[in-house]
């Protein structure tokens, strides 16, 4: 599928453009806006390696990966960064990630966006099973996949090697027929 392209009332998902490097460096450069996620700030280099990258698979056949730039409507800007992914471990599933620019953060365009991808992994792709690994002190991130239906179930020990330790992972996945009924 490709180009994808869904919005909601205040944002837009739409696939990656060149022009989209400095923005996405403005989230993944960030020491805030990368506290919990499983990597350490990007630099500017990185992070239009992994531009380029989400941009050619996003015509690869089959397509395994949607990365996606998450725009607000009213700005025309983009205010965040999502990922879809298939799992080669499960039948119909994939994995999911988001990052907000911290200033776009606490009026619910997490909630939005979360909201938006899975719309596609479930509508557009017909998806089982999506779900996502959050850091256990990123309690905003947990309150907005809850507010997306999706629901803990458990923890990956010792999943994430940043800041030279290791952390534990929070699984919230959601299956096609909990988002359905969510609907």
């Amino acid at each position: 599928m490709h180009p994808v392209e869904r919005s909601s009332i205040r944002l837009e998902l739409r696939e990656l453009a060149p022009d989209d490097v400095d923005a996405v460096f403005a989230i993944y450069g960030s020491a805030e806006a990368t506290e919990h996620l499983s990597f350490e700030p990007r630099s500017r280099d990185q992070v239009e390696q992994i531009v380029t990258r989400s941009i050619a698979a996003a015509t690869a056949t089959p397509r395994t990966e949607y990365a996606l730039a998450v725009i607000e409507r009213e700005t025309a800007e983009l205010i965040g960064f999502v990922r879809l992914a298939t799992d080669p471990h499960q039948q119909r599933g994939a994995t999911m990630g988001f990052a907000l620019r911290p200033a776009s953060c606490g009026v619910g365009y997490g909630v939005e966006t979360v909201k938006l991808l899975l719309d596609i992994a479930f509508e557009e792709l017909e998806f089982h099973r999506v779900w996502g690994a959050r850091s256990p002190l990123n309690t905003p991130s947990a309150r907005t996949m809850e507010a997306a239906g999706m629901v803990e179930e458990g923890t990956i020990r010792e999943h994430v090697f940043k800041a030279g330790k290791w952390r534990d992972s929070v699984v919230p996945p959601i299956l096609d027929r909990g988002w359905n009924a969510a609907r």
